[in-house]
């Protein structure tokens, strides 16, 4: 399936991971403070282009170092408010960051691949419809969380071990905004 194909106009919303796809992630490790995050090369321009063709964006994030006690609510909260103040600033613009804190099968799982994080968004946006919505990541998590709703997956592909296929691989989120600018 094409992208020109999808019908994207400004009544989609994206939802995007954060490691991985907007920041560099560290395998085996967590970003805790201001200081271990990086955007990715060109992630702020694509995320400024992305901006045009979407009417809403989310970052849905995994979290599990607060339950840990790697870093606080806190500290990811100021991690987000830095990372969205950035992609402003350069230009585009994240509408909400939903993450899940909790650790791997807990009994009030917000992770994904389920869908709490998209059902939190659905509640406060009425306006967001899963059909015509875009899931990028970079993880079997990501996809799965999009196909589970219905959404369009596009994989950034990493070092990560891949089992579950995305409607579209692409090397990096500037190549994805690059397709759509150019097909639409």
């Amino acid at each position: 399936m094409s992208i020109k194909d999808w019908g994207i106009d400004q009544t989609w919303s994206l939802f995007l991971d954060r490691d991985g796809v907007i920041n560099e992630r560290i395998f085996g490790g967590y970003i805790t403070k201001i200081e271990d995050f990086h955007f990715l090369p060109e992630a702020l321009n694509a995320i400024n282009q992305l901006s045009n063709f979407f009417h809403l964006t989310f970052v849905v994030t995994n979290q599990q170092g607060i339950a840990k006690n790697l870093m606080t609510e806190r500290n990811l909260l100021e991690i987000h408010a830095y990372m969205c103040n950035k992609i402003h600033q350069n230009g585009g613009e994240i509408t909400k960051c939903y993450f899940a804190p909790n650790l791997k099968n807990a009994e009030d799982d917000m992770r994904k691949p389920g869908p709490a994080m998209a059902e939190l968004a659905k509640k406060e946006y009425p306006e967001v419809d899963f059909k015509r919505c875009v899931m990028v990541g970079d993880t079997d998590s990501d996809i799965l969380f999009g196909k589970n709703l219905g959404m369009i997956t596009v994989r950034i592909n990493t070092e990560e071990v891949i089992t579950v296929e995305a409607d579209v691989t692409v090397s990096s989120l500037e190549e994805f905004a690059n397709e759509i600018k150019n097909e639409i």
